[in-house]
């Protein structure tokens, strides 16, 4: 009989820019912000170095250069790993969402893997189905890490069920984190955080897209040509990314 898996740890590693020696390690706790991780300890994020993970106990691990908190920061690589403000703020809501007296939410922090796919075809993009609370808007193919699930299993997982496609991982583009308050597909209230890490990807052998996880949280997958996809309904997150792999494109040789 098999040992259950416990609850994902996502961590987060600090590396120092000049030696790559190890200076902070902490975990990224539910509500958490990166900058606000980091900042408890004295370093701000720099840019992204890698992400790693094991399955027993569960572990995502973040590897971030850093940078002694105050010093100028370097914005364009900050891109990569933009937060939303401090928590101090107010958590966004579901639109109309109702709530009974004295009802507490539970609270979920889930780690996410997305990526920007491209081919011959163009970009690999996703339409929400009306089980989610964007029905009809556009994102990228990915999901939810399965319980000791490594990231890149679960991004090739995932877009295997989203679209048919079979990719190569090529890098990561950021890791980027969302919170709000809203209800589950079950009902359940939660106070919900994602953290989204953001791959890049090609498709050697493109062919039409297909939806196997029937159902689910995707309607519909399609090639977009690179040009059209900033004229989409895409979602504000995919619209970051977007913006984020635009960005570094044009930085490309």
């Amino acid at each position: 009989m098999s040992t259950p898996l416990g609850p994902s740890t996502l961590l987060v590693t600090g590396l120092h820019p000049d030696t790559g020696e190890t200076v902070v390690r902490a975990v990224w706790e539910h509500g958490d912000t990166l900058d606000d991780l980091l900042a408890r300890h004295g370093w701000a994020p720099l840019s992204l170095d890698d992400v790693t993970g094991r399955s027993a106990p569960h572990e995502v691990e973040i590897r971030v250069v850093v940078q002694p908190l105050g010093a100028p920061a370097a914005t364009d690589q900050r891109a990569q790993l933009a937060q939303l403000p401090p928590g101090s703020g107010r958590i966004p809501h579901d639109a109309d969402l109702q709530m009974a007296p004295g009802e507490q939410p539970h609270r979920v922090q889930r780690i996410s893997v997305y990526a920007v796919v491209s081919s011959e075809r163009g970009v690999l993009l996703t339409a929400y189905s009306d089980r989610t609370n964007a029905p009809g808007w556009i994102g990228w193919p990915g999901g939810g890490l399965d319980p000791g699930e490594l990231p890149e299993d679960g991004l090739h997982r995932e877009v295997r069920e989203e679209t048919g496609q079979v990719i190569e991982v090529t890098g990561v583009l950021g890791v980027r984190s969302s919170r709000w308050i809203g209800r589950a597909p079950d009902g359940r209230l939660e106070d919900f955080q994602t953290v989204r890490i953001i791959y890049l990807a090609d498709c050697p052998h493109p062919t039409d897209p297909v939806v196997h996880d029937v159902g689910g949280t995707t309607a519909y997958a399609v090639w977009s040509p690179h040009e059209q996809v900033a004229e989409l309904a895409l979602t504000t997150t995919c619209r970051a990314i977007w913006t984020d792999y635009r960005a570094i494109a044009a930085d490309g040789p």
